[in-house]
């Protein structure tokens, strides 16, 4: 069974750090996009960062670019997703997804197949 874990959330004051990560039993990240969404209490779940299979390349929200980095570590078969100086508005549930698109990774959804339970996010004073 092809399965999706997320860890390290939690509660952070504003302008602090957390880092997630995204573990699969079953399969290899490797060989899969893998993208972090963000749902927010009464809001649409919306994408914050992906990257691609075998080249790495990352692709950020406008609100997340140089706060955010996702990142690779093949040998531990692991994604992660590095915030730093976050903010209130960044609260949510996080989950990590897992899709295969020709054209490189993808803030929405589809193409992705495989998805986390989430880690909770919460950003406050």
């Amino acid at each position: 069974q092809r399965q999706l874990v997320e860890s390290g959330g939690g509660l952070v004051q504003p302008g602090g750090s957390l880092r997630l990560s995204c573990a699969a039993s079953g399969f290899t990240l490797d060989y899969y996009d893998i993208g972090w969404f963000r749902q927010a209490p009464g809001k649409e779940r919306e994408g914050v960062a992906c990257i691609s299979n075998f080249h790495g390349r990352t692709n950020y929200a406008a609100s997340e670019e140089g706060r955010f980095t996702i990142s690779r570590d093949s040998a531990k078969d692991t994604v992660y997703l590095q915030m730093n100086s976050l903010k209130p508005e960044d609260t949510g549930n996080y989950f990590c997804a897992a899709g295969q698109s020709p054209m490189g990774c993808k803030l929405s959804d589809p193409p992705y197949n495989y998805w986390g339970q989430g880690t909770q996010v919460t950003v406050s004073s």
